[in-house]
């Protein structure tokens, strides 16, 4: 049995402190530097050699004696990570791409040991560390031109970064405040230069600015998150809501809420109101005003929904089509239009006859037992019933078929939670417009400094964050306002609330409307003439939404 050596390890990955220190001194003094002397051998060593055990010799030092070219230090890398591959002249190798949470500096041993000796450095936010992807390298929709897609997804945040400052955005004054919310009750358009020289200066932009951050909420609950709805349960656990055991207070609440749905459905319909969200828990609904996304009715969208609610919808009379199964292709029929069901009995009885034939061709039809009724039902419902949650799941209604969707809303029981934090609480109404019952919120902006890695060092970035939901005419009319304070060169990371990603889908369209007939019937719904001319546009970035924007020289770079 071998001897314990203290400070001896017989596998040689834990060398003693000593020879440590002798190579690194061995290293310093470089290829060309004169022959050391030998130094005597290590305390551990020389009571390893009287004890009789067997040791490796050192590894040559670099440079010494004139012999062999020294090997690779087998301590350099005790963790075995495999070494960064070196980056040529023209980005990453072949089939190689920086992710895109990357940090700038690709060494993380030294990025950690600036963190050590600079204590004032600044935290980098993750837009900025992803700022060294191409568009070109990455497999998403990307396009470029001077207008931005319409994107029908709720954005939680905009991260916008800039090479000028956002002080202009930051601590506006009482008079500016009190008229940027004047300018949104009478839907003022405000039309700015192309390039502003001095933005902080500029009270129009700051008014315009404050404008754009106003949106309209019901019901309004200062000590709940009321958006997002789906997945808020973590969020709201342990809030007071008085509501969840009392039956009365819960009727009151849905009251309320339904006189609310309806007002804003009645806007809609009168062309004073674009569109509108119903955030429940378990779904999202888009109404657009006929003349949107390039549709001559009024259309609704639900993402994500489930067989049961489809089936709820079908008995209640409400024809929808899915659009993204039909767009691939399948052959699925819009419900409760396609076939009545004498004609959907007749197809099942067909299909069930195909399935068994091939049993009669070989004379055992009567040795096998065939499925019952049930079970083929379950399967043919199977592939309906994998699509639940998903974006191809996505729902739509059109025209007077919205107005059915209404009631079936304000009556399903199952639109409300009865369990858990969010049980009793009616879903959350989201609208650009002031509608009945509605309350005045506003998005929060707030503008940040860092410093971020350059070749030459280390430059100031300036970014201003918005954070809250975000709807489509807000990013339009913030990224118009960049536009001008910037002077057309900015960048933007945008972070949409996923479940409202599918609403980007093209819809199935009869006709191609005229722009300046439906500019005319929308002139008084409350949007900036160029934010209703985006808004009619037909939808193009399907069940993607928007994530990256730079804008250069007033031209837009974007990628989904």
């Amino acid at each position: 049995m071998a001897l314990s050596v203290p400070g001896y390890s017989p596998s040689f990955k834990r060398p003693p402190e000593t020879l440590r220190l002798r190579r690194k001194r061995a290293r310093s003094r470089g290829a060309a530097a004169s022959p050391a002397p030998e130094l005597p051998e290590p305390a551990p060593r020389r009571a390893a050699l009287a004890a009789g055990l067997p040791l490796r010799p050192f590894p040559a030092a670099a440079g010494r004696g004139g012999g062999p070219a020294a090997r690779r230090n087998p301590f350099a890398r005790l963790d075995n990570r495999p070494r960064p591959v070196t980056q040529g002249p023209d980005g990453p190798p072949h089939g190689q791409h920086e992710a895109p949470g990357s940090v700038l500096d690709s060494n993380q041993e030294n990025d950690s040991l600036w963190e050590e000796t600079s204590p004032e450095r600044t935290i980098v936010p993750e837009f900025f560390q992803s700022q060294l992807i191409s568009f070109s390298e990455l497999d998403t929709p990307s396009s470029e031109g001077t207008e931005l897609p319409v994107d029908w997804s709720i954005k939680t945040r905009l991260l916008f970064t800039s090479s000028q400052p956002f002080t202009w955005a930051d601590h506006l004054k009482a008079q500016e405040e009190a008229q940027g919310v004047v300018q949104h009750c009478r839907a003022v358009a405000v039309t700015l230069p192309q390039s502003i020289k001095d933005p902080k200066l500029s009270t129009e932009l700051r008014c315009a600015l404050q404008q754009s951050l106003v949106y309209w909420l019901h019901p309004a609950l200062s000590w709940l998150p009321l958006f997002p709805r789906i997945g808020a349960d973590r969020k709201m656990a342990g809030k007071t809501s008085p509501w969840s055991n009392d039956e009365n207070l819960q009727h009151l609440l849905m009251s309320d809420w339904s006189v609310s749905f309806t007002s804003l459905y009645n806007l809609l319909k009168t062309k004073l109101c674009p569109y509108f969200y119903v955030c429940t828990y378990q779904f999202t609904i888009l109404f657009r005003a006929a003349g949107l996304a390039g549709s001559d009715v009024i259309t609704a969208l639900i993402s994500p929904t489930t067989r049961g609610l489809r089936e709820a919808m079908k008995n209640e009379g409400i024809e929808f089509s899915l659009p993204l199964i039909e767009e691939n292709g399948h052959k699925k029929k819009e419900y409760g239009t396609s076939l009545g069901p004498g004609e959907e009995q007749a197809v099942s009885d067909e299909d069930e006859e195909e399935s068994f034939s091939w049993l009669e061709e070989m004379g055992v039809q009567d040795k096998i037992k065939k499925p019952d009724i049930l079970s083929i039902k379950l399967r043919k419902e199977k592939h309906e019933v994998q699509m639940d949650h998903k974006p191809e799941s996505v729902v739509l209604v059109k025209g007077i078929n919205t107005f059915t969707l209404l009631n079936f809303l304000i009556n399903c029981k199952s639109l409300v939670a009865t369990s858990g934090a969010q049980a009793g609480l009616p879903p959350t109404l989201l609208s650009p417009i002031a509608f009945r019952g509605a309350t005045m919120q506003m998005l929060k902006a707030r503008s940040v400094n860092v410093k971020t890695q350059a070749l030459s060092g280390y430059k100031d970035q300036f970014s201003l964050e918005i954070t809250g939901p975000v709807m489509p005419h807000a990013l339009h009319s913030v990224a118009m306002l960049l536009e001008s304070s910037q002077s057309g060169s900015f960048s933007a990371g945008l972070y949409p609330h996923e479940p409202t990603a599918v609403f980007n889908v093209r819809l199935p369209l009869a006709k191609v409307l005229d722009k300046e007939v439906v500019h005319k019937d929308l002139a008084n719904c409350g949007l900036h003439p160029k934010t209703l001319e985006q808004l009619s546009q037909i939808p193009l970035l399907g069940k993607s939404s928007l994530r990256k924007v730079e804008m250069s020289d007033y031209i837009c770079n974007w990628r989904a």
